[in-house]
Protein backbone atom coordinates (compact mmCIF):
# COMPACT_ATOMS: atom_id res chain seq x y z
CA UNK A 1 0.00 0.00 0.00
CA UNK A 2 1.25 3.47 -0.66
CA UNK A 3 2.35 5.54 1.84
CA UNK A 4 0.86 8.52 0.65
CA UNK A 5 0.19 11.95 3.10
CA UNK A 6 -3.03 13.79 3.33
CA UNK A 7 -2.91 16.50 0.58
CA UNK A 8 -4.55 19.40 2.17
CA UNK A 9 -7.02 21.72 0.24
CA UNK A 10 -6.08 25.90 0.44
CA UNK A 11 -8.55 28.37 0.22
CA UNK A 12 -7.10 29.07 -3.73
CA UNK A 13 -7.42 25.17 -4.13
CA UNK A 14 -11.58 25.49 -2.94
CA UNK A 15 -11.98 29.11 -5.27
CA UNK A 16 -10.53 27.19 -8.15
CA UNK A 17 -12.91 24.11 -7.56
CA UNK A 18 -15.64 26.55 -7.60
CA UNK A 19 -15.19 27.35 -11.11
CA UNK A 20 -16.54 24.14 -11.85
CA UNK A 21 -19.96 25.60 -11.26
CA UNK A 22 -19.81 27.61 -14.33
CA UNK A 23 -20.06 24.80 -16.65
CA UNK A 24 -23.81 24.53 -15.30
CA UNK A 25 -24.16 28.03 -15.56
CA UNK A 26 -23.17 28.15 -18.68
CA UNK A 27 -25.47 25.33 -19.63
CA UNK A 28 -28.37 27.24 -17.97
CA UNK A 29 -27.68 29.90 -19.87
CA UNK A 30 -27.56 29.14 -22.95
CA UNK A 31 -30.50 26.49 -23.13
CA UNK A 32 -32.65 29.22 -21.21
CA UNK A 33 -33.04 26.74 -17.84
CA UNK A 34 -33.82 29.64 -15.85
CA UNK A 35 -31.14 27.81 -13.03
CA UNK A 36 -28.68 30.20 -12.98
CA UNK A 37 -29.40 31.75 -9.79
CA UNK A 38 -30.30 29.13 -8.21
CA UNK A 39 -27.13 27.61 -8.91
CA UNK A 40 -25.20 30.67 -7.33
CA UNK A 41 -27.93 30.85 -4.76
CA UNK A 42 -27.22 26.93 -4.29
CA UNK A 43 -23.73 26.59 -4.51
CA UNK A 44 -22.70 29.89 -2.17
CA UNK A 45 -25.60 28.23 0.46
CA UNK A 46 -23.42 24.85 0.46
CA UNK A 47 -20.18 26.14 0.84
CA UNK A 48 -20.97 28.70 3.56
CA UNK A 49 -22.94 25.94 5.56
CA UNK A 50 -19.68 23.33 4.97
CA UNK A 51 -17.09 26.23 6.42
CA UNK A 52 -19.48 26.61 9.01
CA UNK A 53 -20.16 22.77 9.75
CA UNK A 54 -16.54 22.35 9.81
CA UNK A 55 -15.87 24.86 12.34
CA UNK A 56 -18.37 23.63 14.31
CA UNK A 57 -17.37 19.65 14.31
CA UNK A 58 -13.98 21.23 15.53
CA UNK A 59 -15.50 22.46 18.66
CA UNK A 60 -17.86 19.47 18.85
CA UNK A 61 -15.64 16.49 18.57
CA UNK A 62 -13.33 18.05 21.50
CA UNK A 63 -16.69 17.58 23.67
CA UNK A 64 -16.22 14.75 25.77
CA UNK A 65 -19.89 14.49 27.85
CA UNK A 66 -23.07 13.07 26.60
CA UNK A 67 -25.30 15.22 27.65
CA UNK A 68 -24.11 18.09 24.33
CA UNK A 69 -23.38 15.95 22.05
CA UNK A 70 -27.02 14.25 22.45
CA UNK A 71 -28.36 17.81 22.15
CA UNK A 72 -26.92 18.35 19.10
CA UNK A 73 -27.79 15.11 18.03
CA UNK A 74 -31.17 16.09 18.67
CA UNK A 75 -31.14 19.03 16.65
CA UNK A 76 -30.22 17.13 13.75
CA UNK A 77 -32.66 14.85 13.81
CA UNK A 78 -35.59 17.65 14.33
CA UNK A 79 -34.48 19.50 11.37
CA UNK A 80 -34.09 16.52 9.27
CA UNK A 81 -37.75 15.33 10.41
CA UNK A 82 -39.06 19.02 9.26
CA UNK A 83 -36.91 18.22 5.81
CA UNK A 84 -38.31 15.33 5.28
CA UNK A 85 -42.10 17.49 5.98
CA UNK A 86 -41.65 19.80 3.38
CA UNK A 87 -40.39 17.75 0.62
CA UNK A 88 -43.82 16.32 0.77
CA UNK A 89 -47.04 17.53 -1.55
CA UNK A 90 -50.11 16.76 1.21
CA UNK A 91 -49.92 17.35 4.84
CA UNK A 92 -52.12 16.53 7.52
CA UNK A 93 -52.32 17.87 11.15
CA UNK A 94 -49.89 16.18 13.03
CA UNK A 95 -47.48 15.14 10.21
CA UNK A 96 -44.27 17.07 11.70
CA UNK A 97 -44.69 15.14 14.85
CA UNK A 98 -44.88 11.84 13.20
CA UNK A 99 -41.85 12.77 11.14
CA UNK A 100 -40.23 13.54 14.07
CA UNK A 101 -41.33 10.11 16.00
CA UNK A 102 -40.31 7.98 13.06
CA UNK A 103 -37.05 9.23 11.67
CA UNK A 104 -35.90 10.09 15.25
CA UNK A 105 -36.90 6.10 16.48
CA UNK A 106 -34.85 4.77 13.47
CA UNK A 107 -31.87 6.55 13.08
CA UNK A 108 -31.19 6.50 17.35
CA UNK A 109 -32.06 2.49 17.36
CA UNK A 110 -30.02 1.79 14.16
CA UNK A 111 -26.94 4.56 15.32
CA UNK A 112 -27.00 3.27 18.73
CA UNK A 113 -26.82 -0.32 17.56
CA UNK A 114 -24.33 0.07 15.36
CA UNK A 115 -21.78 2.37 18.04
CA UNK A 116 -22.49 -0.32 20.83
CA UNK A 117 -23.09 -3.58 19.42
CA UNK A 118 -20.70 -3.76 15.70
CA UNK A 119 -18.38 -0.88 15.89
CA UNK A 120 -18.15 -0.84 19.77
CA UNK A 121 -16.78 2.53 20.23
CA UNK A 122 -15.85 3.54 23.43
CA UNK A 123 -17.62 5.76 24.86
CA UNK A 124 -20.10 5.12 22.80
CA UNK A 125 -21.45 8.92 22.48
CA UNK A 126 -17.58 9.55 21.05
CA UNK A 127 -19.15 12.38 18.63
CA UNK A 128 -16.26 11.48 16.34
CA UNK A 129 -17.98 8.48 15.92
CA UNK A 130 -21.72 9.23 16.63
CA UNK A 131 -22.05 12.74 14.86
CA UNK A 132 -20.90 11.62 11.33
CA UNK A 133 -22.27 8.35 11.28
CA UNK A 134 -25.95 9.66 12.34
CA UNK A 135 -25.34 12.48 9.85
CA UNK A 136 -25.12 9.69 7.30
CA UNK A 137 -28.08 7.79 8.43
CA UNK A 138 -30.31 11.08 8.73
CA UNK A 139 -29.82 12.11 5.09
CA UNK A 140 -30.82 8.52 3.80
CA UNK A 141 -34.10 8.34 6.07
CA UNK A 142 -35.28 11.45 5.61
CA UNK A 143 -35.23 11.08 2.10
CA UNK A 144 -37.05 7.59 2.08
CA UNK A 145 -39.39 9.02 4.88
CA UNK A 146 -40.16 11.90 2.75
CA UNK A 147 -41.01 9.76 -0.18
CA UNK A 148 -42.99 7.26 1.50
CA UNK A 149 -45.02 9.83 2.88
CA UNK A 150 -45.90 11.55 -0.09
CA UNK A 151 -46.85 8.23 -2.12
CA UNK A 152 -49.29 7.34 0.43
CA UNK A 153 -50.95 10.48 1.07
CA UNK A 154 -51.26 11.05 -2.59
CA UNK A 155 -52.43 7.07 -2.98
CA UNK A 156 -55.33 8.05 -0.22
CA UNK A 157 -56.52 10.96 -1.90
CA UNK A 158 -56.12 9.45 -5.54
CA UNK A 159 -57.28 5.84 -4.53
CA UNK A 160 -60.28 7.40 -2.39
CA UNK A 161 -63.24 6.31 -4.45
CA UNK A 162 -61.48 2.92 -4.58
CA UNK A 163 -60.75 2.52 -1.06
CA UNK A 164 -64.25 3.83 0.43
CA UNK A 165 -65.62 0.96 -2.05
CA UNK A 166 -63.61 -1.58 -0.20
CA UNK A 167 -64.64 -0.34 3.02
CA UNK A 168 -67.96 -0.20 1.63
CA UNK A 169 -68.04 -4.09 0.85
CA UNK A 170 -66.66 -5.15 4.64
CA UNK A 171 -63.41 -4.48 4.27
CA UNK A 172 -61.23 -3.43 7.47
CA UNK A 173 -59.15 -0.11 7.12
CA UNK A 174 -56.01 -1.97 7.15
CA UNK A 175 -57.14 -4.61 3.96
CA UNK A 176 -58.55 -1.42 2.05
CA UNK A 177 -55.08 1.01 2.54
CA UNK A 178 -52.80 -2.64 2.27
CA UNK A 179 -51.48 -1.85 -0.81
CA UNK A 180 -51.28 2.04 -0.79
CA UNK A 181 -49.26 1.53 2.27
CA UNK A 182 -47.00 -1.71 0.56
CA UNK A 183 -46.43 0.72 -2.45
CA UNK A 184 -45.07 3.52 -0.30
CA UNK A 185 -42.94 1.55 1.63
CA UNK A 186 -41.54 0.28 -1.77
CA UNK A 187 -41.11 3.84 -3.10
CA UNK A 188 -39.24 4.99 0.32
CA UNK A 189 -36.71 2.10 0.19
CA UNK A 190 -35.78 2.09 -3.85
CA UNK A 191 -33.35 5.21 -3.62
CA UNK A 192 -31.32 2.84 -0.99
CA UNK A 193 -31.70 -0.47 -3.33
CA UNK A 194 -30.63 1.11 -6.13
CA UNK A 195 -27.30 2.94 -4.22
CA UNK A 196 -26.48 -0.72 -3.43
CA UNK A 197 -27.13 -2.44 -6.54
CA UNK A 198 -24.25 -0.40 -8.29
CA UNK A 199 -22.11 0.50 -5.07
CA UNK A 200 -18.41 -0.51 -6.09
CA UNK A 201 -19.13 -0.94 -9.24
CA UNK A 202 -20.44 1.86 -10.90
CA UNK A 203 -19.83 3.97 -7.93
CA UNK A 204 -17.50 4.96 -5.07
CA UNK A 205 -19.30 6.51 -2.29
CA UNK A 206 -18.58 9.43 -0.73
CA UNK A 207 -17.64 8.31 2.89
CA UNK A 208 -15.60 5.21 1.63
CA UNK A 209 -13.59 7.82 -1.07
CA UNK A 210 -12.63 10.70 1.43
CA UNK A 211 -11.55 7.94 4.17
CA UNK A 212 -9.06 6.25 1.27
CA UNK A 213 -7.57 10.19 0.38
CA UNK A 214 -7.38 10.45 4.40
CA UNK A 215 -4.67 7.59 4.37
CA UNK A 216 -7.02 4.44 5.62
CA UNK A 217 -6.05 1.36 4.12
CA UNK A 218 -8.62 0.49 1.17
CA UNK A 219 -9.97 -2.86 3.31
CA UNK A 220 -11.10 -0.63 6.45
CA UNK A 221 -12.43 1.71 4.08
CA UNK A 222 -14.96 -0.49 2.96
CA UNK A 223 -15.68 -2.32 6.26
CA UNK A 224 -16.67 0.97 7.12
CA UNK A 225 -19.11 1.34 3.86
CA UNK A 226 -20.44 -1.84 4.14
CA UNK A 227 -21.82 -1.21 7.75
CA UNK A 228 -23.27 2.17 6.97
CA UNK A 229 -24.82 1.12 3.98
CA UNK A 230 -26.83 -1.58 6.10
CA UNK A 231 -27.30 1.26 8.55
CA UNK A 232 -29.30 3.40 5.95
CA UNK A 233 -30.95 0.33 4.44
CA UNK A 234 -32.78 -0.49 8.11
CA UNK A 235 -33.19 2.97 9.23
CA UNK A 236 -34.95 3.68 6.06
CA UNK A 237 -37.12 1.17 6.21
CA UNK A 238 -38.18 1.73 9.90
CA UNK A 239 -38.61 5.21 9.20
CA UNK A 240 -40.58 4.99 5.96
CA UNK A 241 -42.80 2.16 7.78
CA UNK A 242 -42.96 4.47 11.05
CA UNK A 243 -44.16 7.11 9.02
CA UNK A 244 -46.55 5.77 7.31
CA UNK A 245 -48.05 3.76 10.04
CA UNK A 246 -48.61 6.69 11.49
CA UNK A 247 -50.70 8.63 8.86
CA UNK A 248 -52.68 5.87 8.32
CA UNK A 249 -53.81 5.88 11.99
CA UNK A 250 -54.54 9.73 11.16
CA UNK A 251 -55.94 9.47 7.73
CA UNK A 252 -58.48 6.32 8.72
CA UNK A 253 -59.98 6.94 12.07
CA UNK A 254 -61.20 4.14 14.95
CA UNK A 255 -64.50 3.79 13.34
CA UNK A 256 -63.37 2.47 9.57
CA UNK A 257 -63.50 5.90 7.62
CA UNK A 258 -61.37 7.37 5.45
CA UNK A 259 -60.35 10.94 6.10
CA UNK A 260 -59.39 13.01 3.07
CA UNK A 261 -60.68 16.09 4.79
CA UNK A 262 -58.08 15.98 6.83
CA UNK A 263 -55.65 16.39 4.25
CA UNK A 264 -54.06 19.25 2.44
CA UNK A 265 -52.34 20.18 -0.79
CA UNK A 266 -49.12 22.95 -0.45
CA UNK A 267 -46.93 24.01 -2.84
CA UNK A 268 -43.31 23.54 -2.36
CA UNK A 269 -40.72 25.93 -3.25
Amino acid sequence: MSDAAYIPISLWQLALAAALIVVNIALSVALRLGLARSLLVASARMTVQLLLIGLVLEWVFALDQAVPILAIALVMTTLASVAAVNRTRRRFAGVYWDSLVSILSASFLVTGFALVGIIRVEPWYDAQYLIPLLGMVLGNVLNGISLALDRFTEGVVNGRDRIELLLALGASRWEAAHDLIADALRVGMIPTINAMMVMGIVSLPGMMTGQILAGAAPVDAVRYQIVIMFMIASATALGAFGVVALAFGRLFDERGRLRTDRVRRVERS
